[in-house]
């Protein structure tokens, strides 16, 4: 429980931070007080119980479930990561339809902004652009005004997806709430690179879809992967747009920087024993199934629907 908080006054600006936030982390934090106080109030009412199992057991089993985690509520907190391209959205959109709770996607949030002409929206745009990440000013008040209004509506438990990317972000969060569950998607980088220059969305009903055909064979005892397209439907193949940055130089670009910031978020949470790092074993039809028995969901009575 939040305790103890100190005001400080940065640029004007007043901030409420916990003493041990203050103790964390080396500079004073940028956020306003809104952001801080509405993550905080939003994140401690979906709060569930506060032991500490996670602590005391640093490790587990890969591609298994920590041993606290009850998926079948419906307050889960959980956390996905993974590199630009890999499918945080797919799995963690279809889990959100599974559990009953709200996804909450920064990279949405981010195209959001920048498609509404908002005062951020040219600011996003070049940094977007260069493939460099968002900062954390920004995503705070992105974030804040999700919250809000998933408040509003009286949401309760969530997915987030993209959030935390830094360290820095990680211990904020860290602060305000307890997460559940941290699950790490991965793939070799080659294929999300081959993933990512084929996505394709439709300009006019938003859809993403992938033209990729990936069939990478397995060697030095590594299993093959294979993904077929995700093609869009008759109606939409017209309206196919590329996104600016999925370019192969601003791909990579993004790869590296999320690599070199990735790994203490990794670190951190694998310290709690809460991640959980999933190797994607192909497409949707074979990784879906695989990820559901990871997380203790393979009998849930709902999985097909969500898998719709």
């Amino acid at each position: 429980k939040l305790t103890r908080t100190l005001s400080l006054s940065l640029s004007a600006k007043q901030i409420s931070v916990p003493m041990a936030a203050i103790n964390r982390l080396l500079k004073p934090s940028p956020f306003s007080s809104s952001v801080t106080t509405c993550i905080r109030r939003f994140l401690t009412t979906a709060a569930v119980s506060e032991t500490d199992a996670f602590s005391k057991s640093p490790s587990y089993p890969h591609n298994s479930l920590p041993p606290r985690v009850d998926p079948k509520g419906k307050n889960v907190q959980w956390v996905f990561l993974g590199s630009p391209g890999v499918g945080k959205g797919t799995y963690s959109s279809r889990l959100s339809t599974l559990l009953g709770v709200p996804h909450i996607a920064t990279g949405d949030l981010v195209r959001e902004e920048l498609s509404s002409n908002g005062p951020l929206s040219k600011q996003l745009a070049e940094i977007v652009n260069q493939g460099k990440l968002v900062s954390d000013e920004i995503i705070l008040s992105l974030l804040s005004k999700r919250l809000e209004a998933g408040e509003a509506k009286g949401e309760s438990g969530f997915i987030l997806d993209g959030f935390p990317r830094t360290i820095r972000q990680a211990e904020i969060l860290d602060e305000v709430t307890d997460i559940d569950l941290v699950v790490n998607l991965k793939l070799p980088e080659d294929i999300l690179v081959e993933k990512c220059l084929g996505r394709r969305i439709c300009s006019q009903c938003g859809k993403n879809f992938n033209v990729a055909s990936i069939n990478v064979k397995g060697e030095n005892g590594s299993p093959g992967i294979s993904m077929a397209p995700l093609p869009p439907p008759p109606h939409c193949v017209s309206k196919l747009i590329t996104r600016s940055d999925d370019t192969e130089a601003v791909v990579k670009e993004r790869l590296r920087i999320y690599n070199e910031k990735s790994q203490p978020v990794e670190d951190f949470y694998r310290s709690q024993g809460k991640l959980l790092e999933f190797d994607l074993p192909g497409g949707i039809p074979e990784s879906w199934p695989r990820l559901l028995e990871a997380l203790s969901l393979n009998d849930h009575e709902d999985k097909q629907s969500a898998a719709a």
